[in-house]
């Protein structure tokens, strides 16, 4: 019986077959009685991945590791990728793993240590990044996020509170969702998978420890999603699950980005929205008319509020860790509970 099946889908990645397949062969999970699988859809690629991924091969087999290759001559997207390795495994268990990230040796077995104990969680880990240092506002949100917080701060440009790269969970989780989204180029299949996983009752946990070398470079995958398709998921599920519950709304932040989240709500939402407010005395005490060009209107006149007269429940439009803690500490003095008196969209 296979345990646990490790899921790569494979897209050019001749530059990063090697260093990910180390990764994965010093694993210490390979020290125990556990079978480990592992799972590569090549993705249409054109480069020399399936010929680096034939001697990877042949290096398992004589180590009595089982390494499925399948794949198509055309690409079909990270999504169908993800979804054809998935089916092509017989784990128990799913590691995913992308090409051009590297495995500490302890991952498989650190994170399938929880995840044989909760069959309803989507689990993660702490990452580094390489370059060193080169998202580092990112990596200390996606290190340092409570475990409260990971089912609020969902609606941040940063994605899933649980990062992709280093999701593992059981193979019932996959199921209940359903898989990833096959639309292709452009689509966050990530995000829909983990809005879709907590919908339907999902947990979500992080191991503490630094158990993925998270790659950074111009032709990751992440940079082909646009943040407008983002937001307008986001936006989405906001309008769904958040604001039917609350009367009305303050939106923090009178600059581009709360004006733009105002004139992106549907239009029994833009009626909810009372007032902006803000820390800039620039702003505070004007009124802001928002003028929707496809209408040829004005859809809102809105006053300018300080932030210590903000009315919860409050959207807040700013962006996390760039006013060395002013923000934070604004934000903090105004003893608000997240999730029932604000929620952060940025």
């Amino acid at each position: 019986m296979i345990n646990i099946s490790v899921i790569i889908p494979v897209h050019n990645g001749e530059k990063w077959i090697n260093n990910c397949m180390k990764s994965i062969a010093n694993q210490t999970i390979f020290d125990t009685k556990l079978e480990v699988e592992i799972v590569v859809y090549n993705d249409g690629s054109t480069d020399r991945s399936k010929d680096i991924l034939d001697n990877w091969i042949k290096y398992f087999h004589m180590r009595n590791i089982s390494l499925k290759y399948t794949g198509s001559e055309q690409s079909k997207g990270v999504g169908a990728a993800k979804n054809a390795a998935v089916y092509a495994s017989s784990g128990q268990y799913l590691c995913f793993q992308d090409i051009d990230d590297v495995m500490h040796n302890d991952r498989i077995l650190m994170q399938w240590e929880v995840a044989r104990l909760y069959h309803s969680c989507l689990i993660g880990c702490r990452i580094s990044r390489d370059p060193p240092n080169s998202t580092p506002r990112f990596v200390r949100w996606a290190n340092n996020i409570k475990q409260s917080q990971m089912k609020l701060q969902i609606y941040l440009s940063y994605g899933p509170t649980i990062l992709m790269p280093t999701w593992f969970c059981h193979r019932s989780v996959f199921d209940k969702v359903g898989g990833f989204d096959e639309t292709g180029f452009g689509t966050p299949e990530d995000l829909i998978f983990f809005y879709n996983h907590i919908d339907a009752g999902g947990d979500l946990y992080r191991v503490d420890n630094e158990l993925l070398i998270y790659t950074y470079h111009k032709d990751a995958t992440t940079f082909s999603v646009m943040r407008n398709n983002i937001q307008k998921i986001q936006l989405k599920r906001l309008e769904m699950c958040v604001l039917p519950k609350w009367e009305h709304i303050t939106v923090w932040n009178a600059g581009k980005a709360g004006r733009r989240f105002v004139r992106m709500l549907n239009p029994e939402n833009i009626k909810k929205v009372k007032a902006f407010c803000d820390i800039d005395k620039k702003k505070i005490g004007r009124t802001i008319e928002l003028y929707c060009p496809r209408k040829r209107k004005v859809i809102a006149k809105l006053p300018v509020i300080n932030f210590i007269n903000a009315k919860p429940p409050i959207v807040i439009c700013v962006k996390l860790d760039l006013t060395n803690g002013d923000f934070e500490n604004n934000l903090k003095c105004l003893n608000l509970i997240e999730g029932s008196d604000y929620v952060i969209f940025s």
